[in-house]
């Protein structure tokens, strides 16, 4: 396991932001660099204690889903060598952590989609009965799988806030308020992108449920990133189906009625709802146990659905 990246250094590119894990820069006037860290957030607030190598994981992990869902929308993939667009001496802050992507607008909202009722959606069905709106069936049990996919978008909070689950129609208001400068001449609305997203998120949800069903994993739920270029056109953006922005399980663990092992950051959420902490910043610091097992929970995860080995 190489030595932990808590943030990068790149001085041989603009930065443009730093989020609760990656690091963006300029690559000229059309391309970004995103540098995922290994820094892990939970509850929203970042922890002081990086995972080793989680960056690494993240990213090769989502660029071996977008190689095998490249056929269902556009994406923001560009094939630029990471390392061919900073300094020599700052390579290896890149290496198999990075990618040169299409610098695109995002959608203001987070696309989720859920093939199972768990997590925040749990809880709001357990007061309402509904999930951002969306009436579900009567005695549903936790961690059940649904009758079918629902489309749960959600507001993008700054770094440090709660992002705020909304409904189907909420988010096509919010995208139309938003884009609609960005959008005048394209002859298109955010109303209808929220449309074109959902779609999308309902078609690589299933078939990346499906091709992971054949490696013994769940995949609960997911949240997916669009963003559009000049003439409007829909991308997927930023991450996918990571340990960091889904749901995984055994498919041999899962059993409805209970909270099923994840292979993702549950490991470090379900620590930190044992401690007197009120989840906000500063987090807590990390038992060296806790953050090994977290790490072994995300390379299990990488090297199940893809058959391969981390690039260090």
């Amino acid at each position: 396991m190489s030595q932990a990246l808590f943030e990068s250094t790149i001085t041989s590119l603009p930065l443009i932001a730093k989020g609760k894990v990656r690091d963006i820069y300029a690559v000229g006037d059309d391309k970004l660099l995103i540098v995922s860290s290994d820094r892990l957030s939970a509850f929203d607030v970042i922890l002081p204690d990086p995972i080793p190598s989680k960056g690494k994981v993240l990213t090769q992990t989502a660029s071996f889903w977008f190689k095998k869902l490249a056929d269902i929308v556009a994406t923001h993939s560009t094939g630029i060598d990471p390392e061919t667009v900073v300094a020599e001496n700052e390579r290896a802050q890149v290496r198999g952590r990075s990618v040169v992507v299409k610098r695109l607008r995002p959608l203001p909202i987070e696309a989720v989609v859920r093939g199972y009722i768990i997590g925040s959606g749990w809880k709001d069905y357990q007061e309402t009965g509904t999930v951002c709106g969306i009436k579900l069936p009567t005695g549903l049990q936790q961690a059940e799988k649904l009758p079918e996919l629902i489309f749960t978008p959600a507001t993008k909070a700054a770094v440090g806030d709660h992002d705020e689950n909304i409904s189907f129609e909420q988010a096509q208001a919010h995208c139309n308020k938003e884009l609609e400068q960005v959008l005048a001449g394209t002859g298109k609305t955010g109303a209808q992108l929220v449309t074109e997203a959902r779609d999308a998120a309902f078609s690589l949800y299933q078939a990346a449920a499906d091709y992971a069903a054949t490696k013994g994993i769940i995949i609960a739920d997911t949240k997916f990133e669009f963003g559009i270029d000049d003439k409007g056109t829909l991308h997927l953006i930023d991450e996918i189906l990571t340990p960091d922005s889904s749901r995984f399980w055994p498919a041999d663990a899962w059993k409805p009625g209970s909270n099923p092992p994840s292979y993702d950051k549950q490991y470090v959420r379900d620590y930190l709802e044992t401690l007197d902490w009120n989840k906000k910043a500063p987090g807590p610091t990390l038992p060296k146990d806790v953050i090994e097992q977290t790490a072994a929970k995300y390379f299990e995860a990488f090297e199940k659905l893809t058959g391969q080995k981390l690039a260090e």
